[in-house]
């Protein structure tokens, strides 16, 4: 019998070196140590500066963000709310340093165990790019995932549906944004 040929693996950047991420984030009040940790992409849209992405609290997730360089793009992804979906676009504009907040007691994700001379927990800070006009839902997401051969077969956020921040592969990228374009979502990149 012959042996199948290995799969290639999907390239995590494109030809200039730019990575693509996913990060999600709730775009409804909910509360947490008496702040409210709601973030949406319109949110997003209305800050003047960059954005510190802050509170992630789990290994995998802060390794995706300590990988992402400067100029890096991202799907912005609510979730935790009644329809799941890619919203929009924003980009890496900082590189990873220290999340402050993990040393806050006052703050939402404060980690007692994070000591400030090393660390634990990091932040990048993220600008807006885009909002789309039509969402791509997780529906959707999931639909695609399941055919077999398709570009999302392997999708980081799919397989692993806990994960805040995760890689997307180029052909994802490419994937999901020429769904966009068909939803008369023109993408400025």
């Amino acid at each position: 019998a012959t042996k199948p040929k290995p799969r290639p693996v999907p390239s995590e950047t494109d030809t200039a070196g730019r990575q693509y991420w996913l990060m999600k984030a709730e775009p409804e009040s909910r509360i947490e140590k008496g702040h409210d940790i709601k973030f949406s992409i319109d949110d997003l849209m209305a800050k003047t500066e960059p954005e510190p992405w802050d509170g992630i609290r789990a290994y995998p997730a802060r390794n995706n963000l300590r990988a992402m360089k400067k100029g890096d793009l991202a799907f912005f992804y609510h979730s935790s709310c009644k329809v799941p979906a890619i919203v929009g676009i924003m980009e890496i504009v900082e590189e990873h340093s220290p999340d402050l907040s993990a040393h806050d007691p006052s703050a939402p994700y404060h980690d007692p165990s994070s000591n400030p001379d090393n660390p634990k927990w990091s932040v990048v800070h993220v600008t807006f790019r885009q909002k789309l006009a039509t969402p791509i839902t997780l529906k959707e997401l999931k639909a695609w995932q399941g055919e077999k051969g398709h570009p999302l077969e392997n999708m980081q956020m799919l397989k692993l549906a806990r994960i805040s921040v995760s890689k997307v592969s180029a052909g994802e990228w490419d994937f999901l944004v020429g769904e966009m374009a068909k939803n008369g979502d023109v993408i400025k990149l």
